[in-house]
């Protein structure tokens, strides 16, 4: 089984692609959709978009899962992040209807054991478990590598995990 990894944001996009295959994972590719303030928001989204296209065709997942979001702060920033996140599933969606979401707290839990884990220990187990020399960067792309890995682990109980 391929699985996409998206952690879901707009001025970084983070993504990651694993194979699961009898139990085990090895990462097959990951990277970031980088876009600018720069840039108009509707630009933003359009790169977004043809972007995701563009690695639902190369790399064909089966599944996709995804980071859900959450906010605390700034208004602004859940709207935007949520607006790259909206057009990321709008694109995933033509490709499969398998699309799956996890909490922060969740890949945390399954990743590292310990849902209040910090970030460098979730890329240390990233790296770990994919048997990488090195911790993927940007840091976003980790934490894709993470979702991918969360939900490859969840198997038969995935359906729960399954977008509404």
């Amino acid at each position: 089984m391929i699985v996409l990894g998206i952690d879901p944001g707009l001025a970084t996009l983070g993504w990651g692609v694993i194979e699961a295959k009898c139990g085990k994972q090895h990462m097959v590719a990951y990277g970031c959709i980088l876009t600018t303030p720069q840039q108009r928001l509707p630009e933003r989204l359009l790169l977004i978009q043809r972007d995701m296209q563009t690695l639902l065709l190369r790399y064909q997942p089966d599944e996709i899962a995804f980071e859900e979001l959450f906010f605390a702060k700034n208004t602004t920033t859940a709207l935007t992040v949520g607006a790259a996140r909206g057009v990321s599933i709008g694109v995933c969606t033509t490709h499969t209807s398998l699309l799956y979401e996890y909490t922060p707290l969740q890949v945390k839990q399954a990743v590292t054991g310990f849902g209040r884990a910090d970030k460098r220990q979730v890329q240390q187990m990233v790296k770990i478990l994919l048997h990488l020399e090195d911790i993927p960067k940007p840091d976003d792309a980790a934490d894709a590598l993470a979702i991918a890995l969360t939900h490859a682990a969840t198997g038969p109980a995935k359906n729960q995990f399954l977008m509404k």
